[in-house]
């Protein structure tokens, strides 16, 4: 947690003083914060294949029926709010000879699957052989970053007047009033969906085996910056 201050006199414009302006305001700078960790809920696997052939059409047909076959499996386990399945990228290039000129033709497909259900999206993986794991990754969902935001919101302002108070005792004062203050929250993004090791792309010949994920935490972080107006002995 860190505070920072700045302490000073409020200028007047043009050097005239207003009858309510006769004695000088100390303005005190501060920003607080606070944060809780909290597991991430929603696991992410990316499948991929890549084909190549010296006929473009050919190679297309093979990259359709391998994302045919993992959409089926995936679909069996498609859930609103716990599994959700839709194809990513999908190309098909030309490749080229060191001479010059087109001597074949090259392509990839994409499936994502992520949600809640990460033991049922764990078992998928074992069961499409069509696609390789390319990418895996945790995020955390809006629900639950939402459920504990409130509560850190509420830690973070409570930590901000607290130090006000205390500094503009320290300073010789014996209160404050809130002047302009800003909330703000960071989001915990996700966990790097990193390619997993050549054994967890080997497990797709094995229906029964399902990937050993785990979740990790997630930090929810909220900050108050803002200025206080230390009040006159």
């Amino acid at each position: 947690m860190k505070a920072i201050i700045c302490l000073g006199l409020l200028s007047l414009a043009g050097g005239a003083f207003a009858a309510s302006d006769a004695l000088p305001r100390d303005r005190l700078n501060l920003t607080a914060s606070a944060s809780v960790e909290v597991t991430r809920d929603v696991l992410g696997i990316v499948f991929s294949t890549s084909k190549e052939g010296s006929d473009a059409a050919t190679v297309q047909t093979q990259l359709k029926q391998a994302l045919e076959a993992a959409l089926t499996e995936a679909r069996k386990i498609a859930k609103p709010g716990q599994v959700e399945v839709q194809t990513g990228n999908f190309s098909l290039y030309p490749r080229y000879a060191a001479k010059g000129g087109i001597n074949g033709w090259q392509g990839s497909a994409e499936l994502l699957v992520e949600g809640k259900d990460a033991a049922a999206i764990a078992q998928l993986s074992g069961r499409i052989n069509t696609m390789s794991i390319a990418r895996v990754g945790y995020s955390l969902s809006k629900e639950q970053r939402e459920k504990v935001e409130g509560d850190v919101t509420a830690q973070a302002i409570a930590r901000f007047k607290a130090r006000a108070a205390d500094y503009a005792r320290q300073f010789g004062f014996n209160g404050y009033s809130i002047g302009e203050v800003s909330v703000n929250s960071a989001d915990p993004g996700n966990m790097p969906m990193a390619a997993p090791p050549m054994r967890f792309k080997a497990m797709a010949a094995s229906a029964d085996e399902a990937l050993p994920v785990e979740a990790g935490k997630a930090s929810v972080s909220v900050t108050v910056n803002g200025s206080v107006v230390m009040t006159a002995p």
